[in-house]
């Protein structure tokens, strides 16, 4: 059994996000895929982080035709360890890559150009900030049956 075809997602929270260095970072956009559906209780949850510079294509395909699955395919979905029957499994691209979420690639709202070389140092407490932000938006969402 495997997870089929999925989407990556994204959104963008219209808030700032003091770093643990000072600097404030905002808008914020995080790239992420989710598998499974959420329990009424928020129970059963899951979420599986990655490499620095990982992408948040964790299972499946983006389409019929594609010939690279998801990078841990082997373990997520239908009766797999990572069983999407019983599990909401969320994953997302941290803050600072270059896959979708917000990083040197994105456009600064203050310039109008790329940060590039301008964006701020991201520590691993700042990552888990800005997805606490998703896990917060996840559990109020309409992922719930």
């Amino acid at each position: 059994m495997t997870v089929g075809i999925v989407e990556e997602k994204s959104i963008t929270f219209q808030t700032d996000l003091r770093l643990e260095s000072g600097r404030i970072l905002g808008p914020i956009t995080i790239a992420y895929e989710t598998y499974g559906i959420l329990n009424a209780d928020r129970s059963n949850a899951i979420m599986v982080t990655h490499a620095w510079t990982g992408s948040a294509h964790l299972a499946g395909r983006y389409s019929e035709s594609e010939q690279k699955p998801g990078w841990w395919n082997e373990i997520v979905g239908p009766g797999k360890l990572l069983d999407t029957n019983r599990y909401f499994v969320i994953c997302s691209n941290v803050i600072g890559s270059c896959f979708g979420s917000t990083g040197p690639a994105s456009i600064n709202p203050k310039t109008g150009k790329k940060y590039a070389l301008t964006f701020p140092v991201i520590t691993v407490r700042d990552m888990v900030r800005a997805q606490a932000l998703l896990i917060d938006h996840l559990a109020s969402s309409a992922f719930i049956r």
